[in-house]
């Protein structure tokens, strides 16, 4: 039997692999950034600050990153996401002492980009890939996919910081830009670069989208990701490290262990929001806006019981650690389930030619709601702790149901 490069399976395979090795080296720099400037005195506020440009390109980015790979392809778009990582990574292989502020912001600003590139050129391929009469497939591909990259992540900020204890900063990051070279080269000759070019020239104009089910979903992606990287961010990880002087191995396979289960979780969540037919059957129900209001409902109270867990530990830190690691099971089950129900309802929702621009200004809201979340967390935990972290995450939610009660079908 002869091995078909162009078959759709076998190009979900190649574009799955290639946002895996992307989504690796982005969960380890994410840890390494934060651990290691923490290290070196930096504040909650200032960390945070070293991430505004990564979120703000973010933004940017996938705002015209839609328009753009209707024009080159999705292909061509996501391996300029990954050389655009692959130069961020290089820049921070200088010296420590260069490593001030500024030019760190400059490195995260492109890896942002490359971030956004990568992802929205994944994802929207998938549309692509799979046949309008296979929605049940499409849910389950957007599903895994979805899934694995998070659990990746997860894996990422192990290695981040496991990578920070043994080889320090510069190696660590050195070490990731040779690999993404070589996964980069891969993708060049393997992947098709036709992959989602519009049939028909897509007006500039048309980077906002004109579709009220894509505009109220984006809108609930705003304050969703916000709610979530409001705490989880800069608040959880400093404090970890400061207030239950965890190791940075610890911090980073805690928070690896927790992406990697959210990921596992998001995978599956067709099984689980889906009552009915097999995951295979094309013709089985799918999600639909009613089904994104019940489950960020079920969400929405369970910040405010972490905060609430906190107060009642006091300052006893094995009951601390205990009530944080207990709430962000539950927390990473029932976002990841919110995560991937979303993944599958802007592709759903994407118009059929140039898909790409409505996935884009979908993601964009993504990236602003990371970018207001990065922001708060490290202000409003260095003003009043992470329990304010928590209850503003859970006001974020809320907000979030009240927008998804009026989503579609």
């Amino acid at each position: 039997m002869n091995f078909d490069l162009k078959a759709p399976a076998t190009q979900y395979g190649l574009v799955t692999l290639s946002y895996w090795a992307f989504t690796l080296s982005d969960g380890a720099l994410r840890m390494l950034v934060v651990l290691f400037f923490h290290q070196l005195g930096y504040s909650p506020i200032e960390i945070a600050g070293l991430l505004v440009l990564y979120e703000l390109f973010g933004v940017i980015t996938n705002l015209y990153a839609g328009w753009l790979a209707t024009t080159i392809g999705l292909t061509v778009t996501m391996q300029m996401g990954l050389a655009l990582q692959i130069a961020a990574l290089l820049l921070l292989t200088v010296d420590s002492s260069i490593l001030n502020v500024v030019y760190v912001m400059v490195a995260q600003a492109l890896s942002g980009i490359g971030k956004d590139l990568n992802k929205m050129g994944a994802k929207a391929s998938i549309k692509s890939l799979v046949p309008a009469d296979a929605q049940g497939q499409l849910y389950h591909w957007i599903a895994l996919l979805t899934g694995s990259k998070n659990a990746l992540k997860g894996v990422g900020f192990f290695l981040g910081g496991w990578l920070l204890a043994t080889v320090g900063f510069q190696n660590a990051v050195a070490v990731m830009a040779t690999a993404l070279g070589a996964v980069l080269i891969l993708s060049v000759l393997l992947l098709d670069r036709s992959t989602g070019i519009a049939k028909k020239s897509q007006p500039f104009q048309h980077l906002f989208s004109k579709s009220s089910a894509v505009n109220r979903l984006s809108t609930a992606r705003f304050f969703l990701f916000g709610s979530r990287d409001v705490w989880f961010v800069v608040a959880l990880p400093v404090f970890l490290q400061s207030q239950l002087q965890w190791s940075y191995v610890q911090v980073g396979t805690m928070m690896a262990a927790w992406v990697i289960a959210y990921g596992m979780v998001q995978a599956v969540a067709p099984k689980v929001t889906i009552v009915g037919k097999t995951i295979k059957d094309s013709n089985m129900t799918q999600p639909s806006g009613r089904t994104a209001f019940r489950w960020v409902a079920l969400l929405c109270l369970v910040p405010a019981a972490i905060a609430g867990g906190l107060y009642v530990a006091g300052s006893n830190t094995s009951l601390l650690a205990i009530g944080l690691v207990s709430g962000l099971l539950v927390f990473g089950a029932l976002f990841a389930i919110n995560s991937s129900i979303h993944s599958y309802l802007i592709v759903a929702y994407a118009r059929e030619d140039g898909a790409s621009l409505d996935v884009g200004f979908y993601y964009m809201c993504n990236a602003a709601g990371r970018l207001v979340g990065t922001l708060l967390s490290g202000l409003i935990y260095q003003q009043f702790g992470l329990a304010a972290c928590l209850l503003l995450s859970s006001g974020m939610l809320i907000t979030t149901a009240v927008i998804s009660k009026k989503l579609p079908g």
